[in-house]
């Protein structure tokens, strides 16, 4: 038996925060439950590409939402609510998760002093924007600009620029990992439950250690600097032959081997020997390495750093990422036995017992309300209570 076999949530999520941070806890092999609306269900699904031809199912969805299974509930009917109390008691739910606006708390009866009257011990988990005393909606791009995230990143003379993947969401789900599996520690040893409540404001400005010291203590200005890094020089993408290259010359010992190479000889001055003095001219030697890597193919340049231990990688695409060997016999994968497609994830972070006991295979995204049958029939509904209460909107 897993560590997690027998830890179940049941979460109430929909968009991307949440699900991300349920779908490393399925990684983990905890048993998922998503809820949903059963007429409006989770956006994200109506997102991207239809690529299996049917409702609800579109490829936006999909990776975020693998290992879990799904039920519909309207929370915004008594009936709803009973059965959610019910789905609290008769499947012994260790953990109930929501994404919602705090003022709906109380209208879908999921407010932790609720469910804690239902289960003493249960862990509550609610992530919010901006705290459980806000009710400003927030999506992963508003985060990133009001935490300043978006005004790091980008061209040094150019407009603030969105990061590449939403990092508000997926930094918070990260957070809440870590939150939920102290709780179930303080938990195993006191018996006691949890409320935690994740704000996605703090979790995304808690990166910014550097920019807020600098900012603050020091009266640093602190902007986006494009690809060159603020204190290390040289550090930054150089054009190839062929392609683009990240250099990362982290010491004054590796410049020294940098400028070793005949190529780069003739930056090899006493003003650069140490890092401030090429920090301070950084735009100069910038242009100058570049002069020479333009002349090299990226395998060249990646071969002759690599021996030389001074970090180096191509600018990978996305193509080139999926072949890499570390990546390419890595991945997690997910079948739908219904269409027989298969799905590809990024590797986990970690190599978990049960990934390894599953062979690195979970269960394909679950359709809309795919699991009303098997999930309410434990609570002892039977199929004409299930279509009655779809009649009523209730399921």
């Amino acid at each position: 038996m897993g560590l997690f076999d027998d830890i179940t949530i049941l979460s109430l999520e929909q968009a991307t925060v949440l699900p991300f941070l349920t779908y490393r806890l399925a990684q983990e092999g905890m048993n998922i439950i998503r809820l949903e609306h059963p007429k409006f269900g989770d956006p994200n699904r109506f997102i991207g590409s239809n690529v299996l031809n049917e409702e609800a199912m579109n490829t936006y969805f999909l990776p975020n939402n693998c290992g879990k299974k799904a039920i519909t509930l309207n929370l915004r009917t008594p009936e709803g609510q009973k059965i959610l109390r019910e789905l609290i008691e008769k499947l012994d739910v260790d953990i109930f998760a929501c994404n919602q606006l705090p003022r709906n708390y109380p209208k879908l009866g999921i407010e932790y002093e609720t469910l804690k009257k239902i289960k003493p011990d249960i862990i509550w988990v609610g992530i919010t924007g901006f705290g459980p005393d806000s009710n400003e909606a927030a999506y992963d791009p508003v985060l990133q600009a009001r935490s300043g995230i978006m005004d790091l990143t980008g061209e040094k003379d150019g407009d603030p620029q969105v990061f590449g993947v939403p990092i508000a969401d997926l930094g918070t789900s990260e957070h809440a990992f870590g939150q939920v599996m102290k709780a179930l520690y303080k938990r195993k040893v006191t018996g006691e439950g949890s409320r935690i409540d994740m704000v996605m404001f703090y979790s995304t400005v808690s990166w910014l250690v550097n920019p807020v010291m600098l900012t603050k203590d020091f009266h640093e200005k602190i902007t986006r600097r494009g690809n060159t890094h603020q204190f290390f020089a040289p550090v930054s993408v150089y054009p190839t032959s062929d392609g683009y290259v990240y250099i990362a010359v982290g010491n004054d010992r590796q410049w020294d081997t940098f400028t070793n190479f005949p190529e780069f000889s003739h930056l090899k001055k006493p003003e650069y020997e140490k890092n401030a003095g090429r920090i301070g001219d950084v735009e100069n030697l910038n242009r100058e390495i570049a002069k020479v890597t333009r002349t090299l193919t990226t395998d060249e340049m990646i071969r002759k750093f690599t021996e030389a231990t001074i970090p180096i990688s191509k600018v990978n695409t996305m193509e080139d990422v999926i072949e890499d060997p570390m990546i390419k016999d890595a991945m997690i994968t997910a079948t739908d036995p219904q269409s027989g497609m298969t799905v590809h994830l990024p590797p986990p972070v970690v190599k978990t017992d049960y990934l390894q006991s599953v062979n690195f295979s979970l269960a394909f995204p679950p359709r809309f309300g795919e699991h009303n049958e098997e999930i309410y029939g434990k609570l002892g509904y039977s199929a004409d209570d299930l279509k009655e209460f779809k009649e009523k909107g209730i399921i």
